[in-house]
């Protein structure tokens, strides 16, 4: 199975293989590239039925310049001393602890949201919430793992840094999105081997799963594709 990034040509295929109607599994296969790979090139840029090769192509060139690792910032790490802080870090864990992120998880999230600059190290993680490194360590995996953080290299001082940027939840929409494109063609090709099978009340539920969760995705894509450009619009003005 080939490595690397997809090419401008891997990406027209994408787009010849969602006109002719194919699945994402169709597709990768094609091009012999996980299924995951496909979806999440296409969710990221318009979904199944706006996605466009060349421009999808000249997307990704530019997130990949933006994703540049940063300067670490030379200030020590803000402190969460102050009682207002901390008892507003307290209730933000628990909002998150009730979308349904872990506790130890959305400790750290809040951690680097009330921090000022959305950057911290591991062991200010472990300063700061008073647990354990290995807590902080399996917290940032998750994050990352759902794309609600990214790691940077401190070259400087050569450990970890664990960021909140101005793309975070853009991200997390993304990985939402992909979710829902998955089990939208899971319901899908669920409906059609039942409704083979003659059992047709079950591929209607099914193909009415799909369908809902294959337009809600669209629409959450563009919905975060636009907002996401009003905000950079926005922080341009003010700079």
């Amino acid at each position: 199975m080939p490595g690397g990034r997809l090419t401008q040509q891997d990406r027209r295929r994408i787009a010849v293989g969602l006109a002719d109607g194919l699945s994402y599994t169709e597709i990768a296969k094609g091009l012999d590239r996980p299924v995951s790979t496909v979806t999440r090139e296409v969710m990221r840029n318009g979904g199944p039925h706006d996605y466009r090769a060349d421009q999808a192509h000249r997307a990704t060139q530019r997130r990949a310049r933006r994703s540049t690792p940063r300067q670490a910032p030379q200030a020590p790490a803000p402190s969460v001393d102050s009682a207002r802080v901390r008892d507003f870090a307290d209730r933000f864990t628990e909002l998150l602890v009730a979308t349904g992120i872990p506790r130890m998880m959305a400790a750290v999230l809040a951690c680097l949201y009330t921090s000022e600059d959305g950057s911290l190290t591991a062991a200010e993680l472990v300063r700061v919430l008073q647990v354990s490194p290995a807590s902080v360590s399996k917290a940032v995996v998750y994050l990352e793992g759902q794309e609600l953080i990214r790691r940077e290299r401190d070259a400087r001082e050569r450990r970890d840094r664990y960021v909140i940027d101005e793309d975070v939840w853009f991200r997390a929409m993304l990985a939402s999105a992909r979710m829902n494109a998955a089990l939208a063609e899971a319901a899908q090709e669920g409906a059609e081997i039942l409704d083979a099978a003659t059992a047709t009340s079950a591929a209607a539920r099914l193909s009415d799963m799909g369908r809902f969760l294959d337009r809600v995705g669209q629409d959450l894509v563009r919905s975060a594709e636009h907002w996401r450009e009003v905000f950079v619009q926005e922080r341009r003005s003010r700079e």
